[in-house]
């Protein structure tokens, strides 16, 4: 018999999953853990980047435009740069959208933050993508 005062006899939770989701680790979005992934993924691509950025920060304070502009003009700085670019605002929009998703309760508000967030975020990694290039190529 049930008792109203215990909580855990109230409280029941039943959960409706196949076996094949329980199998896959996929949750009642489908999503399972594809951003959970994609942000270790990108953190962990972020490590070594940071580390160049880190150097090449050191290295070209104090020169003139154009030893940067030489410096960004070796392929494989500016593969790396560019790397870099796409990497971090790629990490900064699955983070906010974690953010915004598990804090955000207005629904009606959480779609154009999240479509807000993405558009910023695809804008910004462009603008610097074309600056790295427009560096490169001038130098």
């Amino acid at each position: 018999m049930a008792d109203p005062s215990n909580p855990a006899d109230t409280l029941h939770v039943q959960v409706l999953r196949s076996q094949l989701g329980r199998a896959r680790g996929l949750g009642a979005a489908r999503t399972g853990t594809a951003v959970w992934w994609a942000e270790r993924v990108t953190s962990v691509a972020l490590v070594p980047l940071t580390l160049w950025f880190v150097y090449a920060v050191l290295h070209l304070t104090g020169k003139p435009r154009a030893g940067v502009a030489h410096f960004v003009a070796n392929p494989v700085n500016a593969t790396l740069m560019v790397a870099l670019l796409v990497i971090v605002f790629h990490h900064t929009q699955l983070g906010l959208q974690v953010v915004i998703e598990d804090y955000v309760h207005v629904e009606r508000v959480k779609m154009p933050l999240l479509l807000a967030i993405k558009a910023a975020c695809a804008l910004l990694a462009v603008a610097g993508v074309i600056s790295v290039l427009k560096l490169a190529l001038a130098g």
